[in-house]
């Protein structure tokens, strides 16, 4: 103890500053630990748990998408009334109490019991072009022949919630949806959470419906809103050149399918989209369009009781309602008439201040590859119908219209034409003198032409120019539905069919059924002479064969014409006698040909 007590201050100081600590190395030491430790959670652990959670999502979302799926295929599942075959379109209509619809062009009604628009009837289309014709049906109940209908609902993602099914009997505060008014139905599941659907119509075939959901359960609930339309119907047998069936504007892009291509691959679905989809007929169309959008799209074809059924649907995005909030989704159900100008406007928005724009909603009219020219030709020929009140006159001014505008380049191929009949004499003579030596005939009436000034191509373009414009209104008026059960003057009741009189009964004097094929129309017989006469009018091809061929060319069109539309037969035969017309005036200042003199 003493030796300790009296040691040197020095040596007492460096026992001092070793007991101090370190801090230089305790800092690098919680420096590297906390780069290990940042570096571990960043470079492994988070990713792991992205994945774990990414895992889930797509677990949630998978399973969400599995009950919409399976909840919406549930839904579509027929209730009693369906299955029963006994009972008539009117027994299906009068088993449920209903919201009756009553506007100038929709009649019909919505079933209470399962809040489905099933029953719906278009005022202002007849089934024929008789007076007495019944209107033309567009939705009809399910288990019915033509059965036709949409529905539209919540899905919960859990078996616990109650959600209303087909069975739900709905309250309503109204007992007929009018015109520009609203209908609102009401269900409560008994366990604190109700059920609110409000239907809108429009003065035309467009319904607003909202649905939403008031949670006063104590806990939150997760919904999926669907919506569906669904028809029982058989594949045409017949070939058609415009698409009937399921289609849509998903993501900005046209989707058609066509019956027999559901048939038999049974579903197509379409992830994550927006727009709009449905069922289209020739004149008509319904379809479902969504404001928010949808997590899934499906086209599906399934059989029940021997009827090839269709179904398009969709599933919204899964809404979590906390308690004591409300959560609502709308959308927009059209049940009507393609007609030309409305659907533009839906298209545009111009319908409603309050509507928003439905993209590509007049591509639901399938004008194909001439839509660019189809459409603004069936506008023009739509406003000459609302001006004259006649639709078969609207198109003969609309030919003027055309004939008008392409006058110049008419003009041009007419002189053209009837240049080549002043030289037909000389080409004969070049033919016998060249008639073993073909190169050196093609030379000799290159150089006629080229002396005589003559371009014989010149006559193509007009006609080209005429052929695309027919085949573009051929197209649209196909397709649109202004020209359906349209009646020209005397005998023509209907443009959109082809031409009822018949030689073969001496236009109706004599009372024969005659066979289908054994029939000649009054309108292509007159569109075949008006052909004949212009084809004598112009130059005879140079080559035998051809002209041969061209000579029987009048008769095979009244075969092919004889079966059209007999609007498009009228247009035709009304654009041939102005063109006949106008080459009369050119052939008169050029003169006629003149015969030609065989070589001695």
């Amino acid at each position: 103890m003493v030796t300790t007590l009296f040691l040197p201050a020095t040596t007492h100081k460096i026992m001092l500053k070793h007991d101090e600590p370190d801090y230089k190395r305790i800092f690098l030491a919680v420096a590297l630990a906390a780069v290990v430790l940042i570096g571990w959670q960043s470079k492994i652990e988070w990713p792991r748990r992205q994945a774990l959670a990414k895992l889930h999502a797509q677990t949630v979302e998978q399973d969400q998408k599995a009950v919409a799926a399976s909840g919406i295929a549930q839904q579509a599942k027929p209730i009693a009334q369906d299955e029963n075959p006994a009972l008539s379109r009117a027994d299906r209509i009068a088993a449920s109490p209903r919201v009756a619809i009553a506007s100038e062009k929709l009649q019909g009604s919505i079933d209470l019991k399962g809040a489905r628009f099933d029953d719906l009837t278009l005022l202002k289309y007849r089934e024929t072009v008789e007076k007495d014709s019944p209107n033309v049906t567009l939705f009809s109940p399910g288990g019915d022949d033509n059965a036709y209908l949409a529905s539209i609902g919540w899905l919960a993602s859990d078996a616990k919630t109650k959600v209303p099914d087909q069975q739900t009997l709905w309250a309503t505060d109204k007992k007929t949806l009018s015109a520009d008014d609203t209908v609102h139905l009401k269900w409560d599941n008994g366990e604190g959470v109700t059920f609110l659907l409000s239907v809108t119509l429009d003065p035309h075939y467009m319904f607003a419906v909202t649905q939403a959901v008031e949670n006063h359960s104590g806990h939150e609930i997760t919904l999926i809103p669907y919506a569906y339309l669904n028809r029982a119907h058989e594949i045409p047998q017949k070939a058609v050149i415009l698409h009937e069936g399921p289609l849509g504007v998903m993501n900005g892009t046209l989707t058609d399918v066509t019956y027999k291509d559901l048939r038999e691959a049974g579903t197509k679905s379409y992830e994550q989209s927006t727009g709009w989809f449905g069922i289209t007929d020739k004149y008509w169309l319904a379809a479902i369009i969504p404001e928010s959008p949808a997590d899934k799209i499906t086209f599906s074809h399934y059989d029940q009781h021997g009827q090839n059924r269709y179904q398009v649907d969709y599933a919204g995005a899964p809404q979590t309602v906390a308690a004591g909030s409300v959560s609502e989704n709308k959308l927009r159900l059209f049940t009507g008439a393609k007609e030309l100008r409305l659907l533009d406007a839906y298209a545009s928005g111009t319908i409603d201040k309050g509507s928003p724009p439905i993209a590509l909603f007049d591509r639901a009219l399938d004008f194909g590859w001439f839509y660019f020219l189809a459409k603004p030709m069936c506008f023009i020929v739509d406003y000459l119908y609302d001006a004259t009140g006649n639709f078969g006159v609207a198109l003969l001014i609309f030919i003027i219209f055309v004939k008008a505008c392409l006058f110049p380049l008419a003009n041009k191929s007419f002189k053209s034409m009837a240049q080549m009949r002043e030289i037909q004499p000389e080409m004969v003579k070049i033919r016998e003198r060249y008639v073993d030596d073909q190169i050196g005939m093609h030379k000799a009436m290159r150089e006629l032409y080229k002396t005589k000034k003559i371009n014989p191509a010149a006559g193509c373009l007009p006609v080209l120019l005429q052929i695309i414009v027919f085949l573009s209104l051929f197209r649209g008026l196909n397709v649109t539905i202004e020209m359906r059960h349209a009646p020209f003057y005397g005998w023509i009741k209907d443009l959109s069919a082809a031409d009822p009189s018949n030689l073969f009964t001496a236009f109706g004097l004599i009372p024969w059924t005659v066979p289908s094929w054994m029939h000649l129309g009054l309108l292509p017989m007159l569109y075949t002479v008006t052909m004949i006469v212009q084809m004598r009018t112009q130059p005879k091809p140079a080559d035998p064969v051809q002209a041969k061929v061209m000579s029987w060319m009048p008769y095979m069109m009244l075969l092919f014409f004889d079966k059209m539309a007999s609007g498009f037969v009228l247009y035709w035969t009304w654009s041939n006698m102005l063109s006949i017309l106008q080459q009369a005036v050119i052939t008169r200042k050029h003169g006629p040909a003149q015969p030609a003199k065989k070589a001695a």
